[in-house]
């Protein structure tokens, strides 16, 4: 039976994906690049019962709400400061909300008694024979592994060294997204502060101690070092460079801040999810980089991938197909709904900007607003998730409903 499985990735489909496996009685072990978890990143939200009951099965859901941002209205402000929009929380935050870092240390708080962590190192190559796949690291020594499971993010390394180069499954979509951690100096308290001129949207939000700021943007497609900070910064300022409203701060507050996320937005298209004795999860399967419901499907794929290795007994053949099944049209499915997010969120000409804020007007609308909750939630719940088998009770802490 299957037992050794090596995980690529300890931000959230990893360390969930370990979670799992522990629970079903195989070993696994999480390799990360990074010197250990990393900070920073956006808020994530949770929405419908499909996601909460992953959360809830899993014992984490009290926890998440206990850490969420309680993220409050975000408005739209023309240049002077003035409203011109409010949209509900619930619109950006879901039924649950929590920083990414936040959640995926708890993940890890969860799942390191248990899972090897190796940190601060990647796999180098791959080697499949019918026994398992050996794996050769940048900085350990090689070992061999049952199965190797990739949950590295649009850029996963797994998804290169078993499938291709990225270039043939990443789909561009036209916009770059910027965001980083700054001061508060707005004064905000749970809200947030939407702003936009042609082609640029500008967020600044406040919630649990912390700020965030960021940046959308239409492009071509760029040319640059995704580990050179500097020169990533260097391209957001020059694109927002004569803004209006607080972007010069904002701009000031970027130089100063030191991490920043900064991507494309787009989408991973896969013609499958699997080979041999490799599969993927998450974002590195079927993500996309803004409004694709991404670490809830992450989340979800995670319970299905490694429930769906339970029932089989480890028989990758059996259950890497099933997983697939279960997956590919939820996964699409959500999606779909990140492909307007660039020009939704940077509106290019000030008549679209117009019409996107009226919308925002509508969605005050208490009735307005619960169908377009509906709406948004509808690709969340496309799933019938199946029981898998349990674990021993004294084994997986439970929370109540």
């Amino acid at each position: 039976m299957t037992k050794n499985i090596l995980i690529s990735g300890a931000s959230v489909a990893g360390p969930a994906l370990a979670y799992w496996l522990h629970r079903y009685g195989f070993t696994p072990t999480v390799v990360e690049r990074a010197p250990g978890l990393r900070g920073g990143g956006f808020a994530v939200d949770f929405r419908g019962d499909v996601h909460l009951r992953v959360l809830r099965e899993m014992g984490i859901l009290d926890e998440v709400r206990r850490r969420q941002t309680n993220m409050g209205n975000q408005v739209v402000v023309d240049a002077d400061g003035g409203q011109l929009a409010k949209l509900p929380a619930s619109f950006m935050s879901g039924d649950v909300e929590i920083e990414r870092d936040e959640l995926s240390r708890l993940l890890h708080e969860r799942t390191r008694d248990h899972t090897e962590y190796l940190f601060g190192d990647s796999i180098a190559s791959m080697t499949e024979d019918a026994d398992g796949v050996r794996v050769c690291f940048e900085h350990g020594e090689p070992r061999t592994f049952d199965l190797v499971l990739g949950a590295d993010g649009l850029h996963s390394n797994v998804r290169a060294l078993a499938f291709g180069p990225e270039s043939r499954f990443i789909r561009f979509l036209g916009y770059y997204v910027a965001g980083f951690e700054m001061p508060n100096f707005l004064g905000l308290d749970h809200t947030g502060l939407m702003y936009n001129v042609p082609g640029l949207g500008v967020n600044v939000g406040s919630a649990g101690g912390k700020t965030d700021g960021g940046f959308v943007f239409p492009s071509e497609e760029l040319d640059y070092d995704r580990r050179d900070l500097d020169a990533q910064k260097q391209l957001v300022a020059r694109r927002c460079a004569g803004a209006g409203w607080e972007v010069p701060r904002l701009l000031e507050a970027m130089w100063a801040a030191p991490e920043m996320y900064f991507d494309s937005i787009s989408q991973v298209r896969m013609p499958s999810f699997q080979r041999g004795r490799v599969a993927l999860v998450g974002d590195a399967g079927y993500g996309a980089t803004l409004g694709g419901l991404g670490t809830g499907t992450a989340m979800v794929g995670a319970y299905v991938l490694a429930g769906e290795l339970a029932v089989a007994h480890g028989d990758h053949r059996v259950a890497f197909p099933r997983y697939e099944e279960r997956m590919r049209g939820y996964a699409e499915g959500c999606q779909k709904l990140a492909e307007g997010a660039g020009p939704f969120l940077a509106p290019p000409t000030r008549f679209k900007i117009w019409q996107r804020n009226q919308m925002y007007k509508a969605l005050s609308w208490r009735r307005l607003a619960g169908v377009f909750d509906k709406m948004t939630t509808k690709a969340a719940r496309n799933i019938t998730l199946p029981d898998y088998r349990p674990a021993p009770r004294s084994a997986v802490p439970r929370e109540s409903a």
